[in-house]
């Protein structure tokens, strides 16, 4: 599928903006730039920050750590900047699979597409285990399975009602995190610099922890590179704003404002916190097993701190929950809109969500839900493993649309100063992007923790270009010869 001439790009991209209402395929643009910028705060900030953060911090040690964060938050500028420039080009719900569609092949559509529900969709049942088995902290008595139905019940009627609840609701979800996320780092920071009263014994003055026994880096600097998956991972969700880009009013606009304060917040959120928590905590003392949310406001002394984070990460689950099923349901209808799904997922309510999509998106969580429920240590361990490998996997799909598609704009006579945004430093921006992620892979092959991810990903992309060449591939190629 070829790219589109300049003149046709830019009016598309013109009309598309001029359309507040609706979208071309029947999606409502609802959303404004704020829903937008909670959509991917909501989706970033959650278990890879809370939880995986202890795993990040005792592989890689307390400088370690903090180094991971940064090349992790450069990453995330970079991928978003080419995210802003194909998004605002091409608003239309399912962005990554589009965008693969129109630049690299169809087939690469195809796979990062399936590669990306997938993700989301299996991710749904840990969320909602997780979220159960906290609850129990409160109710003992409730079997998890109850609270399981009662969180994926209220995510899909969150969902099933319009994008604009999805939005509103995804925004509050959001501000809850943010808040705890901004809590930690003003009070860590204070309770570092001195000011600690309620904290029970000596805290710790800030770069007191990073020089450990065994140096700034006690594993050496593969235990940064090794890492950096799992930081990718606690990134991933930056990237729904293209998802939801079919369904913003006025995209040239709120896209590229979305994008710029995402990164901006993600950088000082991010980074601030995990400095916090590797100057607070001592690196041989972190683990998965507690969040080091909860073990930093616990050694401040703040009563009921305990209770207080499960209430946050309860709600952080929710809220990965919320944007992986509106993120799954878009990426089936895209699929079927360029017919490479069916067509029921095209269906759309008078409100403009796709609810068979919806239906069958939630489906795929309960089944997952179910395998939770028999092997729960083995599903979670292929599942942060495999939402890594997804992750950057999209990742790398988008930097690379982004370099085909401005290459072909330019070579087709296109002027850079009639887009409406414009990723910087091209070609550099997505090339680096691109080789930091590809590094990232590499480097999980030297992780036995992380090593599923490739054992089951890699597999996974190459059926789907299997897939597609058999069903949808011959028959381009039959349609060919017999015009010929």
């Amino acid at each position: 599928m070829g790219l589109s001439s300049p003149t046709e790009a830019e009016a598309s991209a013109n009309e598309a903006q001029s359309r507040t209402d609706a979208s071309p395929t029947g999606l409502r643009r609802s959303m404004e730039a704020r829903h937008l910028v909670m959509i991917a705060m909501g989706g970033v900030i959650g278990s890879g920050l809370f939880v995986s953060s202890g795993y990040t911090i005792s592989t890689a040690g307390p400088l370690g750590a903090v180094i991971a964060f940064l090349i992790g938050a450069v990453v995330v500028y970079l991928v978003m900047a080419c995210l802003g420039e194909l998004a605002v080009a091409f608003p239309v719900s399912g962005a990554f699979h589009i965008y693969a569609a129109r630049t690299i092949g169809p087939a690469t559509g195809f796979a990062t597409a399936w590669l990306y529900w997938l993700c989301w969709a299996v991710a749904l049942g840990s969320e909602f285990t997780a979220a159960g088995l906290l609850m129990q902290r409160w109710f003992p008595g409730v079997d998890v399975w109850i609270w399981c139905f009662v969180f994926a019940t209220v995510l899909f009627t969150l969902n099933a009602i319009s994008s604009r609840v999805f939005g509103e609701s995804e925004f509050w979800f959001a501000l809850i995190k943010v808040a705890a996320v901004v809590g930690l780092i003003i009070l860590g920071g204070a309770a570092l610099a001195g000011f600690h009263p309620l904290a029970a014994g000596d805290f710790p003055s800030f770069g007191e922890n990073f020089s450990t026994p065994d140096g700034l880096f006690p594993n050496g600097f593969t235990g940064v590179f090794v890492t950096c998956l799992a930081v990718f991972y606690a990134f991933s969700g930056s990237e729904l704003i293209g998802v939801a880009a079919g369904e913003t009013a006025n995209p040239g606009a709120n896209i590229p404002k979305a994008m710029r304060t995402t990164v901006i917040r993600l950088m000082i959120f991010f980074v601030g916190a995990i400095v916090v928590i590797a100057a607070t905590i001592p690196y041989e003392q972190v683990s998965v097993d507690e969040s080091p949310f909860v073990t930093v406001f616990s050694m401040l002394g703040i009563p009921y701190a305990a209770d207080i984070m499960n209430f946050v990460i309860i709600t952080a689950l929710l809220s990965a929950g919320n944007c992986g099923l509106f993120s799954c349901a878009r990426m089936l209808f895209s699929l079927a809109d360029e017919g490479h799904a069916p067509k029921a997922f095209r269906k759309l309510t008078k409100r403009g969500i796709p609810m068979v999509a919806l239906c069958v998106s939630m489906l795929g969580g309960l089944a997952s839900l179910i395998s939770s429920v028999v092997a729960p240590a083995t599903v979670y361990l292929v599942l942060v493993s495999v939402a890594g490998f997804a992750t950057v996997g999209v990742w790398m799909s988008i930097v690379a649309s982004h370099f085909i598609y401005r290459r072909t704009f330019i070579k087709n006579g296109g002027d850079l100063s009639t887009l409406p945004y414009k990723a910087p430093l091209f070609p550099l921006v997505p090339i680096l992007a691109f080789a930091l992620c590809l590094v990232s892979l590499i480097g999980i092959a030297f992780d036995p923790n992380q090593v599923a991810a490739l054992l089951f990903g890699v597999p996974f992309v190459g059926a789907c270009y299997a897939i597609f060449y058999f069903k949808y591939g011959r028959r381009r190629s039959l349609k060919k010869a017999v015009n010929a």
